[in-house]
C-alpha cells in the first residue's frame, strides 16, 4: 500500500471531521473495495439465478467452483506477486521504467503457460466427470485470474487505486451482467459470465499498463534472471496465502465437515459461511490500518532515513526512531480497538443478522471466533506491513511459517476435538503470530539506531 499515505495526509489536513471521515472512508475503500465487490458480485450472481437455474444445486456448485479459482489463483500466483512488485520498484529506482512493460508481458507469459499447464493437468486428472464447457470455462477463469493478481500488484505499485478499483467495479457489472443473460443455461452459463467480466477486468488493467509505460521491445525475461529473483519474497507470498486458506482446506476435505458439491470440490457449510461473515467486518480495521500505517508511521519512517542519509543530529535521529515506535505502538492499538468495537457490534446484533439471513442460530459461536481471528488477521497484517518498510524479510518468512504451521495443527486438533472447538484453530494460530510478531518487532524498533549504523 505503500504512497496511499500522500491522499490519505491531504484529506486528514482539512479541518473538522468530514475530512477524517473521507480519509477513512477512502482507507477503507482502497483497502478492501475490490475484494468486496468480488464478494458482492459473486452473490448476486447466485441471487438472480434462484428460480431460473434448476436445480438450485448448480448454484452452489458454481459459487463453490469460482471460490476455488480464487484460492488455487492467489496461492500460485502468490510466487510471483511481492517479488514481481520488488523487481518493478527496483527498476523504476533506476530510472528504467522503458524496461517494465517487456518484463510484466514475460511474467504473464510465464503464469499464463505454467498455470494453464497446471490447470490441464488437474483438470485432466480430477475432473473427468464434469463437462468439457466447465472445464474449459474452469480453466480460462483459473488463467485470467492469476493475470489479474499480477496486474493488480503492478498498478497498486504505481498508485492506481482508482484505477484498480473502477476495473474490478466495470468487470463484476459486466460478470453480473453476462451471468444473468446466460443463467438459462445453467452452471456454465453463470461459469462463461464470470469468465467475460474477468477478462474485461483484466484487459481494462493491461490498457492502463500499456499507456503508463513505453517500451522498445515486446517482451523480456530480466525477472527470471540470477540477482532479480528475491526468493525470501516468493516464499513469503506463497506462504501467507496458503496459510490464510489452509484452515477451509482441512474442514472441505475432512468427512465430518465437508461434502462433495461437484467433482473433487467440497464445501464445509458449517464453516465457510461464519467465516465469510467474519471477513466482512473487518472492513472498518482495515481502514485504520491503512490510515495509521501509512501516514504516522510512513511520515516518520521517511524523516528518519532522510536524516541518517544527510547526517542529520543524533538526538534529531533518535526522536525521529522514538515518533516510529510510538506511530507503530498506536497504529496497532488503533487497529485492535476499533477491530475491537466491530466485533462486539456484531456480538450484540449477531443473532440479529443470522435471523434476516434466514441462518441458523447453531453458526452463532463459530461466527464470533471467527470474528476475532479475522481482526487478529488485520492486526498481523499491520506488523508484516511495518516489517516489510523496515526490510526484514526473514523476519516476515519466519512469521509466515509459523502462521502455516500453528494453522494447520491448532486446525486438525480441533477437527479432533469436535464441533465446540471449530475455529478456534485459525484464531489461536493468528494469536501465537500476532504475539511473537509483535515481540520481535518491538525489539527490531529499540534496536533500529543500531542496527541502522552498525550493520551496513
Amino acid at each position: 500500500m505503500a504512497g496511499i499515505g500522500f491522499g490519505l495526509r491531504k484529506l486528514l489536513e482539512k479541518p473538522g471531521y468530514f475530512g477524517l471521515f473521507r480519509a477513512y472512508l477512502y482507507a477503507g475503500i482502497i483497502g478492501s473495495g475490490p475484494w468486496v465487490l468480488s464478494i458482492i458480485g459473486i452473490l448476486i450472481v447466485g441471487f438472480v439465478s434462484l428460480g431460473v437455474v434448476s436445480p438450485q444445486v448448480l448454484i452452489t456448485q458454481f459459487q463453490v467452483s469460482v471460490t476455488y479459482l480464487i484460492m488455487g489463483s492467489l496461492i500460485f500466483t502468490g510466487l510471483f506477486q511481492l517479488a514481481f512488485t520488488r523487481f518493478i520498484s527496483d527498476w523504476l529506482y533506476k530510472q528504467l521504467a522503458i524496461e517494465v512493460l517487456p518484463n510484466f508481458n514475460g511474467i504473464l507469459l510465464i503464469t499464463t503457460l505454467s498455470g494453464g499447464i497446471l490447470g490441464l493437468l488437474l483438470l485432466a486428472v480430477f475432473f473427468e466427470e464434469t463437462s468439457l464447457l466447465y472445464r474449459m470455462f474452469m480453466l480460462t477463469g483459473f488463467v485470467v485470474l492469476c493475470d489479474i493478481w499480477l496486474s493488480t500488484v503492478l498498478l497498486s505499485g504505481l498508485k492506481k487505486y482508482h484505477a484498480i478499483l473502477w476495473n474490478f467495479f466495470i468487470g463484476y457489472s459486466v460478470a453480473i451482467s453476462c451471468a444473468y443473460l446466460l443463467r438459462p443455461y445453467g452452471l456454465e452459463g453463470l461459469l462463461f459470465g464470470f469468465v467475460i467480466g474477468h477478462v474485461v477486468l483484466l484487459f481494462g488493467m493491461m490498457f492502463i499498463i500499456v499507456q503508463q509505460f513505453p517500451a522498445n521491445r515486446f517482451i523480456a525475461f530480466q525477472f527470471f534472471t540470477q540477482g532479480a529473483l528475491h526468493t525470501r519474497l516468493i516464499w513469503i507470498g506463497f506462504l501467507y496465502n496458503l496459510a490464510v486458506w489452509i484452515d477451509k482446506i482441512l474442514f472441505w476435505y475432512y468427512p465430518d465437515t465437508g461434502e462433495v458439491v461437484i467433482g473433487p470440490l467440497r464445501a464445509s457449510l458449517i464453516y465457510d459461511l461464519p467465516i465469510f461473515l467474519a471477513y466482512l467486518a473487518i472492513i472498518p480495521g482495515m481502514a485504520v490500518f491503512i490510515v495509521r500505517i501509512e501516514t504516522d508511521f510512513v511520515e516518520y519512517y521517511e524523516k528518519f532515513f532522510d536524516s541518517v542519509r544527510n547526517g542529520g543530529a543524533l538526538n534529531r535521529i533518535q526522536e525521529l526512531g522514538n515518533g516510529m515506535q510510538h506511530a507503530v505502538r498506536q497504529g496497532i492499538s488503533e487497529i485492535v480497538m476499533v477491530q475491537s468495537i466491530a466485533v462486539l457490534f456484531v456480538f450484540l446484533l449477531g443473532e440479529k443478522l443470522l435471523n434476516a439471513l434466514s441462518i441458523s442460530l447453531l453458526y452463532l459461536p463459530l461466527l464470533y471466533v471467527d470474528l476475532v481471528a479475522a481482526g487478529l488477521q488485520v492486526v498481523f497484517l499491520g506488523i508484516l506491513n511495518v516489517l516489510f518498510y523496515l526490510d526484514k524479510l526473514k523476519i516476515v518468512l519466519w512469521l509466515c511459517i509459523l502462521f502455516v504451521t500453528t494453522n494447520v495443527v491448532f486446525t486438525l486438533i480441533s477437527l479432533y476435538l469436535g464441533a465446540a472447538f471449530y475455529g478456534y484453530g485459525f484464531a489461536l494460530s493468528l494469536l501465537v503470530t500476532v504475539i511473537v510478531g509483535m515481540r520481535v518487532l518491538s525489539n527490531k524498533l529499540i534496536l533500529l539506531e543500531y542496527e541502522t549504523f552498525m550493520l551496513q
